[in-house]
């Protein structure tokens, strides 16, 4: 159902549900939540890479418990409504990068994952679309995620026609960061990891927190917080390293032997 296993500083976390085409249900978006809410707890962990076995990232919800679900009334629905969203924010609250490899479909909640992520590479031939529309429903709760990527404008387009559309035009609207043949996603995705690794750990986690904060800022606002974060982290022990490093020309102490 769900594969979590540490690799050094990165967790993988791989949807294991090929025969449906990853498509998920209640099981697997508990699964999937309990994951990233204990990766937050490990304080070494540099990163998480998000992955669906076989041929298909996420087909999006599982079509056996879509059916159960179209008995269910508002209260129950709703409920379920929040366990998704409990899920994808989980996935977005990560406080280390969490990167994406899209393959073959990736459909409606699917989609809510991938816009959670902070690095997202696709395969050139992924086939991506928020497809709820067509079933009568609506991406609503995966929105959430979606609007801050996409915008409205092209929510307007995808949410509304709920058309497929490829992995060039996923990139075009901000969805997608990378596009690469098939057979180069895994090392496109690698290679990506490996930039995040060559950073310091602390100030890649108080990156990605500081564009959480500074965001919805207004400027009087922001110029404060930032400045107040970089003078913390410049002083910090790592800040002093890195810059000690880079003036002796050496490979800073968290660099992987290995990088890009």
């Amino acid at each position: 159902m769900l594969l979590a296993k540490r690799d050094g500083a990165a967790l993988r976390v791989t949807l294991n549900r090929p025969e449906v085409r990853n498509a998920f249900d209640e099981d697997v978006i508990a699964a999937v939540t309990q994951v990233f809410r204990a990766a937050a707890l490990q304080k070494d962990l540099r990163a998480v890479v998000v992955r669906g076995a076989g041929k298909d990232f996420c087909a999006g919800a599982d079509v056996r418990w879509m059916k159960r679900a179209a008995g269910y009334g508002p209260a129950r629905n709703k409920k379920d409504a929040l366990r998704l969203a409990a899920m994808c924010r989980a996935i977005d609250d990560c406080p280390v990068p969490v990167l994406a490899g899209v393959q073959g479909s990736c459909f409606g909640g699917g989609l809510g994952i991938v816009a959670a992520c902070d690095v997202v590479a696709a395969a050139e031939n992924a086939v991506l679309s928020f497809s709820e529309c067509r079933l009568g429903i609506l991406p609503a709760v995966v929105s959430s995620f979606v609007l801050p990527k996409i915008g409205p404008a092209q929510a307007r387009r995808y949410f509304l026609t709920a058309e497929t559309f490829g992995a060039a035009a996923a990139q075009r609207i901000g969805l997608v960061h990378e596009v690469a043949p098939e057979a180069e996603l895994d090392a496109k995705l690698e290679g990506l990891l490996a930039w995040v690794l060559r950073g310091g750990p602390q100030a890649v986690r108080e990156a990605k927190a500081l564009i959480r904060r500074a965001a919805p800022l207004p400027l009087e606002r922001r110029i404060p917080l930032t400045v107040a974060t970089l003078a913390r982290v410049r002083s910090s022990p790592e800040g002093k390293e890195g810059l000690s490093a880079f003036l002796e020309k050496r490979p800073a102490a968290w660099v992987p032997a290995k990088g890009p």
